[in-house]
């Protein structure tokens, strides 16, 4: 394991027991996963799939959605299993997937942020050898026109961002596109806390326009050719 990865597994190790709490059960966390989990709930509820994974589950916040789950933490999947007995777990990488078995969707949320250019390019190849055929890729990434800063290994944290343009470049030739839009348009982390709830709706709403190109993040759907 790299001394970048070797950080990174350490740093959510540590986290786990205590992520849930830190991360989703403030104001700017749950805005942020009650616009994450309307898309997941739209998209789903249009779909009729079979096994879906989500890749980089954590504390399995996104579990309800999925049939199987993987996290290079054991820890982070300590919590999740206690959570979802039921779901089929499995300690494994992004540019490593354990299961033998192939995916209808695939997908992974605040992951790419964290890792670099190149092992974005092995988190897509190896998605695109785990998916059925027409199986589906969601994904988000830090959207370059509100982050400016580039990757570096001596602050991986959240440094990893793309503009529409440079994705569109990675995934031309083995994937389609069928869906991208927003997460996080205004600067909610700015708002006094007890006027955040009431911005939700109409980010839902901004993020579905031209104006996602300026959101956050993007979260983009692609369908394995």
């Amino acid at each position: 394991m790299s001394i970048i990865k070797n950080k990174i597994h350490q740093y959510y190790n540590s986290l786990a027991n205590t992520y849930d709490q830190e991360r989703f059960e403030n104001s700017y966390g749950i805005y942020i996963d009650q616009q994450e989990r309307h898309f997941l709930n739209s998209f789903f509820s249009e779909k009729q799939l079979g096994a879906i994974l989500d890749l980089g589950c954590g504390t399995g916040r996104f579990m309800n959605f999925a049939t199987h789950g993987v996290d290079f933490s054991q820890e982070m999947l300590m919590v999740t299993q206690k959570k979802f007995p039921q779901k089929k777990l499995c300690i494994g990488e992004i540019s490593g997937i354990p299961f033998t078995e192939n995916f209808d969707c695939i997908f992974s949320f605040h992951v790419i942020m964290h890792q670099s250019k190149e092992e974005t390019y092995s988190f897509l190849n190896e998605c695109h050898k785990k998916l059925n055929k027409n199986g589906v890729l969601i994904f988000d990434y830090p959207t370059k026109t509100r982050k400016k800063k580039s990757f570096s290994a001596e602050h991986w944290h959240g440094n990893n961002s793309f503009t529409e343009t440079e994705m569109y470049t990675i995934i031309k030739g083995d994937w389609k596109i069928l869906k991208t839009i927003g997460i996080l348009f205004f600067p909610i982390h700015r708002i006094p806390e007890k006027y955040r709830r009431l911005f939700l709706a109409l980010d839902i709403i901004i993020c579905k326009t031209f104006l996602k190109q300026w959101a956050s993040y993007t979260i983009l759907v692609i369908e394995k050719k």
